[in-house]
Order: C-alpha cells, then sequence, then structure tokens
C-alpha cells in the first residue's frame, strides 16, 4: 500500500485499519475450514473478531512499525495463521486451495463492502475524513488481497496457483514449497525481494487501479 504520511494520527488509524482487515483474513481462512469439516480453529478459539487472539508480535506490530518508521511506500503486515487440519476436509483435491482463497476473497468483500458506502456519499453525508479512511481500507484491504496471492510460502497463493499447474509441474512446485516452508527466513527475504524490488510497480499501479475503480475516487 503507498501512502503519503501526514500525521501520527493517520499512522494509528492506517494500523488499526490494518489490524482489523488481517483478523477478519485469518477468521475467513478458519469459517472456510469449518465449512469444509474441519473444526481446529474454532476448538481453539479461533474463529472470533477479538485480535488479541489473533494478533503476531512480529508480523501484526513490529514489522507494519518499522515500515511506518522507515518511511516504506509499502505497508503490509498479518496475523498468527488459523490452524487447520486438511485431512478433515470434505473435500480433500481443492480444500486448501479453498481455505487459502478464503482470506485474499475477504479483504476483497472488505474493499467492496467500503467502496459501496462510499458511492453512497452524497446520501450520507460522509466527511472528507472519513472518505479519506474509506479509501485508505480499501487499498489496504487491495494489497492485501494481491500481497497474499503471491505463490511463495506461507503466502496463501502457494496453495492457490499450484492446482491449476499440470501434474508434473505441481509437484516440482511442491518440493519447491516444502524446501520454502522449512526455511521461513529464505521464504520471507523471497517475498522481500519480489514486493520492494520486482512486483512493486506492478502491486503498486493495480492496488491504486482496482481502489480508484471501487471508490470512485481518483487517485
Amino acid at each position: 500500500m503507498v501512502y503519503t504520511p501526514v500525521n501520527m494520527d493517520f499512522y494509528i488509524i492506517l494500523v488499526l485499519i490494518l489490524i482489523t482487515s488481517v483478523v477478519i483474513h485469518e477468521v475467513a481462512h478458519g469459517y472456510a475450514a469449518y465449512l469444509l469439516g474441519d473444526s481446529t480453529a474454532k476448538l481453539q478459539g479461533r474463529l472470533t473478531l477479538n485480535p488479541l487472539v489473533h494478533l503476531d508480535p512480529m508480523m501484526s506490530v513490529i514489522v507494519p512499525g518499522l515500515l511506518i518508521m522507515s518511511g516504506s511506500p509499502i505497508l503490509f503486515g498479518a496475523a498468527k495463521p488459523v490452524p487447520y487440519n486438511p485431512y478433515n476436509f470434505t473435500d480433500q483435491k481443492w480444500g486448501e486451495a479453498k481455505v487459502a482463497i478464503a482470506g485474499p476473497l475477504a479483504n476483497i468483500v472488505i474493499a467492496l463492502v467500503v467502496g459501496i458506502i462510499l458511492h453512497l456519499t452524497p446520501l450520507l453525508n460522509l466527511p472528507a475524513s472519513l472518505i479519506e479512511i474509506g479509501v485508505l481500507t480499501i487499498t489496504l484491504n487491495i494489497f492485501l488481497a494481491f500481497f497474499n496471492l503471491l505463490p511463495i510460502p506461507p503466502l496463501d497463493g502457494s496453495k492457490v496457483w499450484p492446482m491449476f499447474l499440470p501434474y508434473d509441474w505441481r509437484m516440482k512446485y511442491e518440493e519447491f514449497r516444502l524446501k520454502l516452508e522449512r526455511n521461513i527466513f529464505l521464504s520471507f527475504a523471497l517475498i522481500i525481494l519480489l514486493v520492494f524490488y520486482v512486483l512493486g510497480g506492478p502491486l503498486y499501479s493495480a492496488t491504486l487501479a482496482l481502489t480508484s475503480l471501487i471508490s470512485g475516487v481518483s487517485l
């Protein structure tokens, strides 16, 4: 997400939007798993919007805080992954992909709902400050959806896109995914490399274009 630094209130609002968005993202994973027959997340109390249950000190607080303090043009974060047992899924072929895609879809739904509210601004007479918060919410959630769909573990895309590959390619990708999952630092390094140095421009452009389309506000 790209933004223009203004004041501390702006940063506080930005972090609150981020926390709310990543919590809803994780709860969506848990509900998708529950609907597919797995109660792991429910039994561990993760099907709740209480942020204290989901927040990860590093990815929910420290990483976003450092990005903000460093003046980074991109803001992202994450909550603790919701646990699930794929062997309980009623759909063994597509179950993991369905659970994975539920998170980004939740972010897109948030963006669309806020967009509808913004389009009702003439009727609701929303103040400029709320419109700005709405646009920020859409921008951040669209970016989170795009970001999480990158095909690198532990991101959701690593369980979605391989399902569309030919069997041989999918097996090779699974080997690659398992290696990265065993080396989480390498995985995060690859994510940072892609986001900041390779895909930053396209992600920025796509996020702003979709935000403008959904919000009706020119960016």
